[in-house]
């Protein structure tokens, strides 16, 4: 039985002189646990006491619910098409509709929702998505040609600044606060103007070299053929096993790093450059996963010179966990599948430890 049906029998109950409470057993007695619940009983008893003998519900006030056609909805979906940012009380009044019809069409029938947009490093255009791609399938074809190999020779570099002090994030700020207690406040700050320029070389293993740039100098390509001469020396006593084998390096395309002494220097020492699309920090491991870390752990302390800056970013990384190494680079295998997935838009990669 619906719910009208057993109001007709609570009525008839009534008026018969039954008690709630006498209508309530018989009510069970026949119907079990389908029989309506003691709340509503007492609600139709009261109903019928004031006069209302009528079963149905009442009407209520307010505006109908207006008939969703399939017209209604093509011109809605036409609107939002034409303008992705238009807001429902505009959809609303274009349409002589309501508000709630509105989000009902979009919601339910439509499927669509409204999202703020994410913040990404360009705008690519058809022609770099379409390189990323094809970047990314070369990058995999020779990952998958034997990944454990891959990881072995496997070295990547990057540069960024490290800051005399650098502010800590929304996250680190949290505080634990008492019922009642207002959430604490917070001046904001930016970075200082004090900073060093590191230059960070790494592999799977762990950190193989930083260089910090001198006061006063400039990263250039001369810099950083010297650099990566310094850093060969370093890795053949740090990695033996790659005495014999082709490193395979990974940078990204600054201008430093794809000059032509930098690019003679890779050649000189028989690196194997993986190759790297523009605009893709989501395809570098230093900037999806070494750099933000590394940041968020120097978040709220204050250097007053280079040197401690220097000897803190050392320190870092002397503490960081072997294995932490291997896990971030593993990323990028998932980035570059990801990057072919998404036809060459940008990956949104979780780079917490």
């Amino acid at each position: 039985m619906d719910k009208t049906e057993f109001r007709v029998l609570i009525k008839h109950y009534f008026l018969c002189g039954k008690t709630i409470k006498q209508t309530e057993e018989k009510l069970k007695k026949y119907y079990g646990d389908a029989a309506p619940s003691h709340g509503m009983v007492h609600k139709w008893f009261t109903v019928f006491r004031l006069g209302r003998m009528t079963t149905n519900d009442a009407e209520r006030p307010g505006r109908p619910i207006e008939v969703t056609t399939e017209a209604m909805v093509n011109k809605i979906h036409d609107i939002v098409l034409e303008d992705r940012r238009v807001k429902i009380r505009e959809i609303a009044d274009a349409m002589h509709i309501s508000n709630e019809r509105v989000l009902y069409v979009l919601h339910n029938i439509l499927g669509m929702k409204k999202l703020s947009a994410r913040w990404v490093p360009r705008l690519l255009t058809a022609d770099q998505k379409r390189n990323r791609v094809t970047t990314s399938e070369e990058c995999l074809a020779m990952f998958n040609h034997s990944s454990s190999e891959f990881w072995r020779r496997y070295v990547t570099v990057d540069e960024t600044w490290v800051h005399h002090y650098t502010p800590e994030t929304k996250q680190q700020s949290k505080q634990w606060t008492s019922a009642g207690e207002r959430a604490p406040k917070k001046a904001k700050t930016v970075c200082s103007a004090g900073k060093v320029m590191a230059t960070i070389f790494w592999d799977s293993q762990g950190i193989i070299l930083i260089g910090f740039m001198e006061k006063g100098k400039t990263i250039t390509g001369a810099y950083y053929a010297a650099l990566l001469g310094k850093f060969h020396e370093v890795l053949m006593m740090k990695r033996p096993h790659l005495a014999k084998k082709k490193v395979i390096f990974h940078h990204d395309n600054a201008p430093a790093h794809t000059s032509a002494i930098a690019t003679s220097k890779l050649v000189e020492l028989r690196y194997q450059s993986l190759p790297h699309p523009p605009y893709s920090p989501d395809l570098a491991p230093c900037d999806f996963f070494l750099f933000p870390n590394m940041k968020k752990w120097l978040g709220g302390k204050r250097f007053s010179s280079n040197e401690e800056v220097e000897a803190e970013t050392e320190a870092y990384f002397s503490g960081f966990d072997k294995a932490n190494f291997f896990d971030g680079l593993k990323k990028l295998e998932h980035c570059w599948s990801k990057c072919v997935e998404l036809k060459g838009d940008y990956v949104e990669i979780l780079n917490k430890i």
